[in-house]
């Protein structure tokens, strides 16, 4: 099942303990994360359900590509990282 990890920044403000979850997308394994871990959502997802501005999801630490349906293909194996996007010069 993939492992969905939250950085602790996030931690601070949710109940959002890492999680094996299932799902063969990054928008199944949020979903299924999401069940467990409800008051994330809100933080980690805009209105839309796409990925909110200041958030980054990486799996396996490569950023995904697509922010809008999530529908980047995962692996039982795979590790999905949400962190808050850092921006600045």
């Amino acid at each position: 099942m993939p492992h969905v990890r939250v950085t602790r920044n996030l931690q601070r403000h949710v109940t959002c303990p890492p999680q094996d979850v299932a799902g063969d997308t990054v928008r199944a394994a949020l979903d299924a994360y999401f069940e467990l871990a409800p008051d994330a959502r809100g933080y980690v997802l805009d209105e839309h359900g796409g990925l909110r501005k200041h958030m980054a999801v990486f799996v396996n630490g490569t950023l995904i590509g697509d922010r809008s349906t999530l529908s980047d293909p995962i692996d039982e194996r795979d590790t999905i990282d949400i962190m808050q996007a850092l921006s600045g010069g």
